[in-house]
């Protein structure tokens, strides 16, 4: 019997010797690794920030060992979520305006710029997120109240969508503003020869350059709050949109301080007295975050009526919006990033200005090109536009959020017809075979839930409408799973790196309450994260 013993003794010593050690072991669980095949595993090993075995319970216990071993108890694990589309440090650094999302009228905005007056950080009285569309009279606001309230105080509040602001007669004064002042690219709207105070898209440029900044010590804490709500969410890897030299100076430095741990794709603004520098030192990586392109703006917002159309708006004779610059600045752009390994990531929301950049890119990259160039929105697309993106190997970036936050008013701004060709997510998925999914945040809210609710159900937080808007353009579970993941990850040619659970990959996971793919449609929203996984260290 003594012999016996001995034998097991030396067999179960055997066994434990020949397990790797590892930091984490979660087990138990159903993870969705969101490989080619859409595998679903039980259990997963973790080492170093990077995931060493992803496979059954048996399998990964009996070859790991760990302190920290988690047994999930049959919870649904997802790869970090991923952001496509998002202004992580512009919405950050926003915290020190008046927040107006949400507002349901004119008198409520007045009401809340009144209060945050008393205790302002600055001179200036910025208040952002506001959206006519949301109140009963669905009109653009007039700067006379503003005025009359703040006649030696200047006032600057943003539209929603960033295209659009109303001024007081302050602000507009500082900027040096009047009756006669033109701006291409843009509108400063006047009604019986006066000013509304309302600017549109390039006309903000001329007030926004009075606006003081903060400081970067601010702005690097204003990153740290704005981290914490992403993870919360299951945020753990973001493309942030349009930012400056200096910004992502601040996002190095907030990483060295170890104050930031998001992984961050990002995208310069449109500035050409960068290119020659930053062309020149193309695509790089710096611990969590990396340099791959330039943002591009070519037109406005249709909630603005500064989406460049082909024809007129439906609720606006005579007027088609415009593009923000010459076509031939978007050709020189594209030529000059030809030669790169960097992406060209275009803004483009009206039909005319798709058509456009689909067209500037094809003869600049020609046929099926694996550049990855990107159209944002890709909101209103002429049916014959559509091939445009396969032919060429043009990516459109999309925010599901947006059909639904538009469906509202959308065809009363372009009509019935060409609704038929808006918000085509299913179509535009087939036009490579793949489709990364963002939120565009602040314009719409951080959590990827929604996106997947709205991609899946075509419904709002209202589960309006009841049969989804535009239900044919719906994308499955697996294809909305996909674009917040690994195809947001191809994006940014980050694929082999993070956006599914797969060995030799970043350990990003996610835990949630429920099951994405399993959940009832109109029990998707009761989703919640319970923890963030970054680099295999819980970040929430």
């Amino acid at each position: 019997m003594k012999y016996l013993f001995g034998i097991l003794a030396l067999m179960i010593s055997v066994f434990v010797a020949a397990q790797k050690s590892v930091d984490l072991i979660i087990h138990n669980a159903k993870i969705y690794t969101v490989n080619q095949k859409f595998d679903v595993a039980e259990a997963m090993a973790v080492s170093n920030g990077k995931i060493v075995s992803v496979g059954t319970n048996r399998s990964v216990l009996k070859d790991f060992k760990a302190k920290n071993i988690q047994d999930l108890q049959g919870k649904s694990v997802f790869p970090g979520f991923i952001d496509a589309h998002c202004h992580f440090t512009g919405y950050a650094t926003d915290k020190w305006k008046c927040e107006l999302w949400g507002t349901k009228s004119w008198d409520e905005i007045i009401s809340k710029m009144t209060e945050y007056a008393k205790t302002a950080p600055t001179e200036w009285l910025y208040g952002r997120s506001w959206d006519q569309n949301d109140w009963p009279v669905k009109e653009f606001p007039n700067k006379s109240r503003l005025d009359q309230l703040f006649p030696d105080r200047p006032v600057y509040l943003k539209r929603v969508d960033g295209h659009a602001a109303v001024a007081n007669q302050k602000a507009l004064d500082i900027a040096g503003i009047t009756t006669a002042t033109t701006v291409a690219g843009g509108e400063i709207e006047k009604i019986n020869g006066k000013l509304t105070g309302i600017l549109i898209d390039n006309a903000m440029l001329l007030v926004e350059k009075y606006i003081p900044e903060i400081s970067d010590d601010m702005a690097i804490g204003y990153f740290a709050d704005l981290q914490k709500v992403c993870f919360s969410y299951g945020l753990t890897s973001l493309h942030d949109c349009g930012i400056t030299p200096h910004t992502f100076s601040l996002l190095e430095k907030a990483q060295d301080q170890k104050i930031l741990d998001m992984k961050i794709f990002a995208l310069l603004e449109d500035n050409p007295a960068t290119y020659d520098e930053w062309i020149r030192k193309g695509r790089f990586t710096n611990g969590n975050i990396t340099f791959g392109g330039y943002k591009v703006f070519s037109d406005g917002a249709l909630g603005s009526r500064g989406a460049c159309l082909l024809h007129d708006y439906a609720d606006k004779k005579d007027w088609k919006g415009f593009m923000l610059r010459d076509p031939e600045q978007f050709r020189y752009l594209a030529k000059r990033l030809k030669n790169s390994d960097l992406q060209m990531c275009t803004h483009a929301i009206g039909d005319s200005a798709n058509r456009t950049i689909l067209k500037i890119y094809g003869e600049t990259l020609g046929i099926k090109s694996d550049r990855r160039w990107r159209i944002e929105h890709a909101q209103i697309v002429q049916e014959p536009d559509f091939e445009l993106f396969g032919k060429y190997g043009i990516i459109p970036s999309v925010q599901p959020t947006h059909a639904t936050s538009d469906m509202y008013w959308a065809e009363q701004r372009i009509g019935k017809e060409r609704l038929k060709h808006s918000y085509a997510y299913q179509k535009l998925l087939q036009q490579n075979g793949w489709l990364p999914l963002g939120t565009d945040f602040p314009v719409e809210e951080i959590n990827p839930i929604k996106t997947f609710y709205a991609a899946v159900a075509r419904k709002d937080a209202k589960h309006f409408p009841p049969n989804g808007f535009q239900k044919e353009n719906a994308l499955t579970r697996e294809q909305a799973l996909r674009g917040m993941t690994i195809w947001a990850a191809k994006a940014g040619f980050q694929e082999n790196e993070v956006g599914s659970l797969e060995v030799g990959k970043a350990a990003d996971f996610v835990v949630l309450n429920q099951d994405l793919m399993r959940a009832e449609e109109d029990d998707i929203l009761q989703s919640k994260v319970l923890e963030t996984f970054s680099n295999g260290k819980k970040v929430h």
